[in-house]
């Protein structure tokens, strides 16, 4: 295990040196004061940012792996069980929306602070007129965005961590994955999320039940925010 830790040490070094500036990127672009648009998702300049982006990040990643086996590094092998890994999932997303409701009532007793609009990427209504583009934005938010940060925290940052221990992989992908959303209220639950789903990932020894979970946690997001508007 030693000597796998060694060989890939310059690996891990340029993962979290890549994780580390997408953070930075993400806290020094909440720290500028820019304003999110209100209708993010009715833009299909959003969708197209968001490809360009996760193809720069995909591009790294695969640079990072580059000589590996990428299906095991990245995890991509199917479960043992399709059935007891979907029920883990499930499992995982009620720890994470009892986590998030906890939290809001904490957050409730000292004042109105909404981690879920802090983002602010959900819509605040339905907007029939730009279906189109917010068609574009969900499969976007739903398919591609789960898939590439999956593949760099569960998938390639869990795996170089592993030989320094599962706890250390986990909680270590957690935290950073959760920091690179670049939010201050709602860090807590997106840490939590991301060692809930890094547990899954372990416990799983795949990366696919957390992509359906990841893919799952924003759809719902996204529905719920223009149905109950």
């Amino acid at each position: 295990m030693l000597q796998i830790a060694e060989r890939h040490t310059g690996r891990l070094l340029a993962w979290s040196i890549f994780v580390g500036a997408l953070t930075l990127l993400a806290y020094g672009a909440r720290l500028s004061d820019t304003d999110t648009p209100d209708d993010l998702a009715y833009r299909y300049s959003s969708s197209v940012a968001a490809l360009i982006q996760y193809g720069i990040m995909l591009g790294i990643l695969l640079l990072i792996a580059r000589g590996l086996p990428k299906r095991e590094l990245f995890a991509f092998r199917r479960p043992a069980s399709w059935k007891r890994a979907l029920g883990l999932a499930a499992l995982s997303l009620g720890v994470i929306y009892l986590s998030a409701l906890v939290y809001e009532r904490v957050l409730s007793v000292f004042g109105s602070w909404d981690p879920s609009e802090e983002q602010g990427l959900v819509p605040n209504g339905w907007d029939s007129s730009r279906a189109g583009a917010f068609v574009a934005f969900f499969l976007v938010v739903t398919l591609i965005a789960p898939a590439i940060e999956e593949m760099t925290y569960r998938g390639l940052g869990i795996s170089l961590l592993l030989p320094w221990g599962a706890v250390l992989a986990v909680g270590a992908t957690g935290v950073l994955f959760g920091a690179a959303h670049g939010l201050l209220v709602a860090l807590p639950i997106l840490t939590v999320f991301g060692l809930v789903v890094g547990w899954l990932r372990v416990r799983t020894n795949s990366i696919y039940p957390g992509i359906v979970l990841h893919g799952t946690f924003n759809a719902i997001a996204l529905i719920a925010s223009v149905a109950t508007s």
